[in-house]
């Protein structure tokens, strides 16, 4: 006997659209805020600024990747979220342990308290999401 998988949800339906929601707007606030640093004060603190500049472009493809529902979509995001935790932990622990590396704040600074520790709790949240849509054997 075949075993086949049926998904419990799809990732675009449910909860899942209000995080994709949360992912687009995070990805047109550091879109936006990366963009103007890079463009008009670059050189001040270009890691900084280029970090916010990568967590915009990961807020974009994991909102595209969670829309997307399928299974190509779901290993977008569970990418996408997976590589935003570690962002969202390594440089938040960076940027208290030494803050002369980042000389203005990052998206994940001080894992996220800019954004109201938004950015350390949504790839926890897009993970969870992805878990609790995964396909079962039948």
């Amino acid at each position: 006997m075949v075993e086949t998988e049926t998904p419990r949800l799809a990732t675009n339906s449910g909860p899942g659209r209000l995080l994709i929601a949360v992912y687009l707007l995070f990805a047109i606030a550091a879109t936006s805020r990366a963009g103007l640093q890079i463009a008009t004060k670059f050189d001040e603190a270009p890691v900084a600024y280029l970090l916010s500049a990568l967590a915009a472009l990961i807020y974009i493809v994991a909102a595209v990747g969670l829309a997307r529902a399928g299974h190509a979509g779901r290993w977008v995001a569970l990418a996408c979220c997976s590589v935003e935790l570690v962002g969202v932990l390594g440089v938040g622990v960076l940027s208290l342990v030494d803050a002369e590396l980042f000389p203005d704040e990052t998206v994940w600074s001080q894992f996220g308290s800019g954004y109201g520790y938004i950015p350390l709790v949504l790839p926890v949240l897009g993970l969870f999401w992805l878990w609790h849509t995964r396909p079962h054997p039948r």
